[in-house]
């Protein structure tokens, strides 16, 4: 097993353990505020508990950026294992929420996917989806990191960036649809003290824009797309 082989080996098996501890608190949560299962309207949390939900969800990310940054040997390789554990975190949570939960009941099912800066809502096959093609970009560019000055271009870096945002805006559009855009002074902060999610109380999802999804997505993937193309001398030349 080589270097390489190794780390993503063992960045694999950290990911899907704190996959699974994501999974056991959710499911201490549900426990707590959804005893007959889990579904929308939301269920108001108390303010000290969602003070320390947000704290664990930006811990989370620290986490798995700090083990990409400790594991890489240089920012592209940083990089490439950080978006690499975030997906295999995100996919082996929701597999585990099935092993444990039966949930969901379909990859349309939705879900309360972020808390920061405002919840994010979607169907759970869309951050799949995400996932999946974070894996893809992780495993192109530490493939192609072997090949001299391979670099990925900054009209690429800012094609996934846009392609980033608009993905997190489709899943903050009906959050901004529901509150924001109709009462931007009952949006929930922490500033506020209320109870959170007592701003959408009374809200069910019904529609995601599955368009705009589509629209991140696809950037994201014609950079993938773009790597392959202008790496296909230097794989040629060493075959």
């Amino acid at each position: 097993m080589n270097s390489i082989t190794k780390k993503i080996f063992w960045l694999s098996a950290f990911s899907i353990a704190m996959g699974f501890l994501e999974t056991a608190i959710v499911i201490y949560l549900r426990k707590l505020y959804y005893p007959t299962g889990f579904n929308f309207p939301l269920v108001p949390i108390p303010f000290d508990i969602a003070g320390v939900e947000l704290i664990r969800e930006a811990a989370t990310i620290i986490m798995l950026a700090g083990i990409g940054i400790v594991a890489g040997t240089n920012k592209l390789q940083r990089f490439a294992f950080f978006i690499y554990c975030f997906a295999i975190w995100d996919l082996f949570y929701y597999v585990f929420l099935k092993l444990f939960l039966d949930w969901p009941a379909s990859l349309f099912t939705w879900d309360i996917l972020f808390l920061i800066p405002m919840p994010w809502v979607g169907p759970v096959l869309a951050p799949c989806i995400v996932s999946l093609s974070l894996i893809v970009l992780a495993i192109v560019i530490i493939y192609f990191q072997k090949y001299p000055k391979f670099e990925i271009t900054k009209k690429e870096w800012l094609a996934m960036l846009i392609g980033c945002l608009i993905i997190i805006f489709s899943f903050v559009l009906d959050y901004l649809n529901a509150v924001v855009f109709v009462n931007a002074e009952n949006t929930w902060s922490l500033a506020s003290k209320k109870p959170l999610f007592s701003d959408i109380s009374a809200y069910v999802p019904s529609h995601y824009n599955w368009w705009i999804f589509w629209l991140g997505q696809l950037l994201i993937c014609f950079v993938i797309v773009r790597i392959l193309v202008r790496m296909k001398p230097a794989r040629l030349s060493v075959a």
